[in-house]
C-alpha cells in the first residue's frame, strides 16, 4: 500500500472509532482529525469533507466486491463479497447508512451501481431504451433502500440471502439483460 492510501486508511479508522460512539452527522472533520494525530491540512489534501472519507472507504468496498461481477465473479458472488464486506465494517455501515446528507454513502452507493449496471448492459446492446433505463433506476433505488434498511436494523440476514432477495427481485427484463452474470 502506497503512503497516499496509509494516511487515507488512518483517516477512515478514525471515522470508525468515532462512530463507534456517535453518529456520523455529529462528527466534525476537527473530530477526525484530532484523533487520528493528522493535521487538518491533510485531511483536506485527500478529502473534500467527512462525506467524502466515508464514501472513499466505500469505494474499497466497491472495489473488492460488485465491481467484480462479471470479471471474476457472478452477480450473486459480487453481491454476498458485497454485504459481507459492510457486515465486517457493521458498526461504520449502520451509521454511514443512517447519514441524512446529500453526499452520503447511500446516494453514492446508488450512483456506483447505477453507473456499474448501465456499463454492462450498455455494452450488451449499445444505447439503453428508456423502459429499461426506467427499471434499472428503481431496482437500483429499491436495492438501496433495501440494503440500508438491512444495514440499520443490524445486519440480522445473511448476506446471502441478502444477495438472493435482491436477485429474485430483478425484473425480468434486466434479469435477461444481465442473466449471464450470475
Amino acid at each position: 500500500m502506497n503512503e497516499h492510501d496509509q494516511t487515507k486508511y488512518i483517516f477512515a479508522q478514525s471515522i470508525k472509532d468515532l462512530m463507534a460512539k456517535q453518529p456520523l452527522d455529529k462528527i466534525t472533520v476537527t473530530d477526525i482529525v484530532k484523533h487520528s494525530g493528522m493535521t487538518r491540512q491533510t485531511f483536506y489534501r485527500y478529502f473534500q469533507d467527512k462525506y467524502d472519507l466515508v464514501n472513499w472507504y466505500f469505494e474499497k468496498l466497491a472495489d473488492k466486491s460488485f465491481r467484480q461481477i462479471g470479471n471474476s465473479s457472478t452477480l450473486k458472488e459480487g453481491l454476498v463479497k458485497k454485504f459481507t464486506f459492510l457486515l465486517n465494517d457493521q458498526i461504520f455501515f449502520m451509521q454511514a447508512f443512517q447519514s441524512k446528507d446529500y453526499n452520503n454513502v447511500e446516494n453514492y452507493d446508488y450512483q456506483c451501481i447505477l453507473e456499474f449496471y448501465k456499463q454492462i448492459i450498455h455494452n450488451k446492446i449499445g444505447d439503453i431504451p428508456e423502459d429499461i433505463m426506467f427499471l434499472l433506476k428503481m431496482y437500483c433505488h429499491g436495492s438501496i433502500t433495501m440494503t440500508v434498511e438491512w444495514a440499520i436494523r443490524g445486519m440480522k440476514e445473511s448476506p446471502e440471502m441478502i444477495a438472493d432477495l435482491l436477485i429474485d427481485a430483478l425484473p425480468p427484463k434486466l434479469e435477461d439483460l444481465l442473466s449471464d452474470l450470475r
